[in-house]
């Protein structure tokens, strides 16, 4: 049997015949060094992470363009660490799934560690002397969307950052507070310069990371905490940057078909796991060939040589117009729209449904819809990208992503990949916002999702969303076959600037998506009949 740890490492022909890469560099040398001297440390130790930004790591530890690995953190799922982590050594096998030949299988090493960044927990003062540690050059980010979100629908704080503004940055439990609490470690070490780098699907994604990280600073200053010098460190651009990025790969799920591959090659304990956060997570990462990472060149305390491994460096202009291409047309409103009306069509695989025609279809005016907004970044063709992941990516058999997936947290994802379509329509004088047909029905859809009952009118499971309980209590009395019953139920929803970026009511949108909600109501099938007659327009 294969273990995957650092002692079933030492079986390098085992592993070779299996058909499995091993890292090229000294595992617990480079481990050892990264220990002493960090030089990155990232938050969120889930898939994204693992199969992307760790591979990248070691392909340039692999080929001498580094020299330390990187610590892992995680602030949310701490099974994550309990079960992945520390029974592998902190070791994941990689496993590439292509369409046209199999899969390519890597065990990636560059992981020194993974800690819990629980203030409570024995992992903390680890965490902090990384934090401290002058040699530290980024510490970067995918904790999803909701990770940064500091208020709920409302505006008002949710009360985890209620308490650590009171309490202060002794003890921080919410993201946001760890990550200015540990940057006032390093202020008090001597603030040494560093890069903050949220790598999430997000508009502005640096932006987002910053004004929450100085939101919760000040409101520790204007409660006597911290001292007003941490606010000036934390504004000084040549002390602390926020850079912007765009990411992309899809990661989903991890796959039984894989876990049965693995444990034919003859791999031990390949089990998949659920979280109490309902995460699905195993030793392996199994996703797409394809990834792409735009990243500002903005670190003041230097940064690993990122564009060896195919990772483009650029200047923060061109960083949002591949952020706005891919997150708000190119993939991502086509991902959410293929969530609902995947599930709501009974849909169990993201490449099953670009085989429906009517799915397909939809998409593809989603994006033509979303197109004329979209500023061509220079390093990646809009139209290429778009045909890539409608003919390439997206239809991948090999990819066991499904629509219940993508459909977790859409109350945060909506306002990233459609709001700022949105805002740019209604800037455009010679475009007509009121004139979109396909991105309000998304939005029906989204609605007639959230009742939990697909086209059959069968019971379905809505994924987890932060705001599910608050939106389905607006439908209260809204009944299937019955579109009547729908009245002003969707106002609060459709009305909310914060989910669309824009009050759909100040033009058109809130009466279009009403009316293709009430059409999704006439009982079972009105679903896909309503879907047949937009396409038809």
């Amino acid at each position: 049997m294969l273990h995957l740890n650092t002692q079933g490492l030492r079986d390098t022909a085992a592993w070779e015949a299996a058909g499995i890469a091993l890292p090229r560099y000294h595992v617990q040398t480079v481990r050892k060094r990264t220990w002493e001297n960090p030089a990155w440390v990232h938050f969120g130790a889930g898939n994204i992470f693992r199969g992307f930004l760790a591979a990248a790591q070691q392909t340039l530890l692999n080929t001498g363009g580094a020299s330390t690995g990187i610590i892992a953190a995680e602030s949310f799922d701490f099974q994550i660490i309990d079960n992945v982590y520390t029974p592998y050594d902190s070791l994941s096998l990689l496993v590439r799934m292509a369409a046209d030949r199999p899969n390519q299988m890597e065990v990636i090493g560059s992981v020194a560690g993974g800690l819990k960044a629980d203030c409570q927990g024995p992992d903390w003062d680890r965490l902090v002397k990384v934090f401290q540690s002058p040699t530290l050059q980024m510490a970067s980010f995918t904790i999803t969307e909701k990770g940064y979100a500091l208020t709920g629908l409302k505006g008002e704080l949710q009360p985890v950052v209620e308490r650590d503004l009171e309490s202060g940055p002794d003890c921080p439990r919410h993201t946001m507070s760890i990550a200015a609490a540990l940057l006032y470690r390093r202020f008090q070490a001597g603030g040494a310069p560093i890069a903050m780098v949220s790598m999430d699907n997000c508009a502005q994604n640096g932006q987002k990371l910053q004004d929450a990280v100085e939101r919760i600073a000040a409101g520790w200053q204007e409660r006597g905490l911290v001292p007003r010098d941490f606010l000036t460190w934390l504004d000084d651009r040549s002390k602390v940057t926020f850079p912007w990025s765009m990411i992309d790969k899809i990661t989903p799920h991890p796959s039984q078909q894989v876990q049965q591959e693995l444990e034919r090659l003859g791999l031990a304990d390949m089990t998949i796991s659920k979280t109490n956060t309902g995460t699905l997570i195993a030793p392996f990462v199994n996703a797409e060939v394809t990834e792409y990472l735009v990243l500002e060149d903005a670190f003041p305390n230097g940064r690993p040589a990122l564009e060896r491994a195919g990772v483009y460096l650029t200047d923060r202009t061109t960083v949002e117009k591949a952020e706005k291409m891919k997150v708000g047309t190119c993939l991502n409103p086509l991902h959410t729209a293929l969530a609902v009306f995947g599930c709501l069509l009974g849909y169990t695989s993201i490449a099953a449904e670009m085989g429906d025609a009517d799915l397909k279809a939809l998409v593809e005016h989603i994006a033509a819809e979303s197109l004329p907004v979209v500023e061509d970044p220079g390093i990646l063709s809009p139209r290429a990208f778009i045909d890539e992941v409608l003919n390439k990516r997206f239809p991948n058999p090999a990819i066991p992503d499904t629509p219940q997936r993508i459909a977790a947290d859409c109350s945060q994802k909506i306002p990233v990949r459609y709001g700022g379509t949105l805002q740019r329509y209604e800037k455009r004088p010679d475009l007509d916002l009121s004139g979109l047909v396909y991105i309000p029905l998304v939005f029906a859809g989204w609605c007639r999702y959230l009742l939990g009952l697909d086209d059959q009118g069968r019971e379905m499971p809505v994924s987890p969303d932060p705001l599910a309980a608050q939106l389905q209590s607006y439908l209260t009395g809204i009944t299937l076959g019955q579109p009547e019953s729908c009245t002003d139920q969707l106002k609060p929803i459709l009305s909310n600037a914060a989910i669309f970026g824009v009050d759909l009511y100040q033009s058109d949108l809130g009466r279009k998506a009403e009316e293709a909600f009430r059409a999704m109501l006439a009982g079972p099938g009105a679903v896909r009949a309503a879907l047949r007659h937009y396409l038809s327009l």
